[in-house]
């Protein structure tokens, strides 16, 4: 059979144009980023061949993409971990200098901040945040005035009939549904966009007693929360194969306190609640990459799974270790700690258009990244004033030589403010303790005949447990007057020194 020229030229026109708008769309993925809160690193099971903890659908992840070996959240705890993958800056440049927010605390990202969700919806994304929030928000008081950390002692003096202001609707997101702290701070109720989903009018103990919607239950959250992201990808699902990409933030309520699997889940395990729980966490990250494979979104859909910190003892350590389970697997210490165990976590990012599967780097990197690579994804140029502390993974997801500069040096933090830096397997922490909650713990723990500082070579000592800071003076004040420009010069990525919120001191 033989063709017109005008017809093949048409035919090959309209093949170029197809790959044109294929190759468009693969340049601007969906995004969804989910959050688990207070899951360890060993607590994925194909990341700890130890592991007791059954997590199949998250295992895929890691077949199918890149998992890291090397990645830290920038916080031991959850407010400052959130407030970094968002603004790509850390926490401790912040008025939070140590701790976290609670039900009713005042915002942490100012009005002005670009987020992540900022910048997307600037190109055109649909952004939502449909999760535990955990970033503050503005309630308004029944006598004028605005709510703040010292509400939680008096929660009825809230109106709860009042929307709230400065939430996440106003800081880069079109959609929010989620609850605004911990599942176990209340105000326990659901927020959509600004209103509460119902009024407080009673008083619940939901690990901690305080006003609640009288239907509103702890259990119900986790599945209610993967229910509502799984509706927003098939709403979106029309005009993301169009073309019009959305970017939803999921940052989970669990398997944090209250550990409330539901009763599909409980003994599911065989190990405890905790473990239950982590089971119910896995599948529901299975059910949002199969909305994605049913809505045909999964091929341009960047994935990524990771967790704000690691593992809290809550989880009962010693019960999960008298099955053979240890949710911060070669690890020392937990959640809140300045150790390996409070920030080390499992990242994995799965994008079958880009992203080659089945591919594990260990180059360092860091929650706060997420801002820069989105950037470089839509080649884009931050302004001075943005992701002062964020290096594009793009190159390393992709598997390509980097145009822009990579991360070298992290920076960590625990629960009461405690530095710690690292590069090329070295961490210099500035205090002689855990900085959190294990031993030696500050102000439980006599530390005065202990070096002021712990330097550890990680390639030698992944456990951390021997001290190198009398026999390596050099490398210590190496790492530390690294700290000390970050600190001064407001950022750690090139460019234009930038002010911090508050003085800062890197050692106490």
């Amino acid at each position: 059979m033989y063709y017109s020229y005008p017809l093949v030229h048409r035919f090959i026109v309209i093949l170029f144009m197809a790959f044109l708008t294929a190759s468009s769309h693969a340049d601007r993925p969906n995004i969804l980023y989910i959050l688990a809160d207070d899951m360890g690193v060993g607590d994925v099971q194909s990341l700890n061949p130890e592991g007791k903890i059954a997590t199949p659908h998250i295992d895929r992840m890691v077949d199918n993409g890149m998992h890291f070996t090397n990645a830290h959240s920038t916080s031991s705890v959850c407010t400052p971990t959130r407030y970094s993958i968002l603004t790509g800056r850390y926490n401790w440049r912040t008025r939070l200098g140590n701790g976290v927010l609670w039900g009713y605390s005042q915002p942490l990202i100012k009005p002005n901040e670009m987020t992540v969700g900022r910048l997307l919806q600037e190109q055109g994304y649909a952004t939502a945040c449909i999760g535990k929030w955990h970033l503050g928000m503005d309630w308004t008081l029944k006598e004028g005035g605005l709510a703040d950390t010292k509400t939680d002692k008096d929660p009825w003096s809230v109106d709860y009939t009042k929307p709230l202001t400065n939430g996440p609707i106003t800081r880069g997101f079109d959609y929010f549904f989620g609850i605004s702290g911990s599942l176990d701070m209340f105000p326990f109720v659901y927020i959509e966009n600004d209103r509460m989903v119902g009024i407080p009018t009673v008083d619940k103990k939901i690990f901690r007693k305080g006003p609640a919607e009288k239907d509103f239950e702890g259990v119900d959250v986790l599945p209610k929360l993967f229910e509502k992201a799984s509706t927003y990808i098939n709403e979106q699902a029309e005009d993301a194969r169009s073309g019009n990409p959305f970017f939803l933030y999921l940052p989970l309520p669990a398997p944090h306190t209250p550990i409330v699997p539901t009763k599909e889940w409980q003994g599911k395990s065989g190990i405890n609640a905790y473990a239950d729980f982590v089971m119910q966490v896995d599948a529901g990250v299975g059910d949002m990459i199969n909305t994605l494979r049913r809505a045909g979104l999964l091929e341009n859909t960047l994935v990524i799974f990771t967790t704000d910190n690691g593992c809290s003892p809550q989880a009962s350590y010693k019960e999960l270790a008298a099955h053979g389970h240890d949710p911060s697997y070669i690890y020392r210490g937990h959640k809140a700690d300045i150790f390996e165990g409070g920030h080390r976590v499992p990242f994995i990012a799965q994008w079958p258009a880009r992203i080659p599967a089945a591919v594990q780097s260990d180059h360092p990197v860091c929650q706060s990244d997420l801002m820069a690579t989105v950037a470089d994804m839509l080649k884009l140029s931050l302004k001075p004033t943005d992701g002062v502390d964020s290096f594009s993974m793009l190159s390393i997801l992709k598997g390509k030589k980097s145009d822009v500069p990579l991360r070298e040096y992290t920076v960590h933090h625990s629960i009461n403010g405690s530095f710690a830096i690292s590069k090329d397997n070295w961490k210099l922490a500035l205090c002689p303790d855990s900085g959190g909650w294990s031993a030696p713990r500050p102000g439980k723990s006599d530390t005065s005949k202990l070096p002021q500082v712990q330097l550890f070579n990680l390639s030698e000592d992944i456990g951390e447990t021997n001290n190198l800071a009398l026999s390596h003076p050099d490398k210590i004040e190496t790492l530390k007057a690294v700290l000390q420009g970050y600190v001064d010069q407001g950022r750690s990525t090139p460019g234009v020194k930038q002010p911090n919120d508050r003085p800062i001191k890197i050692q106490q």
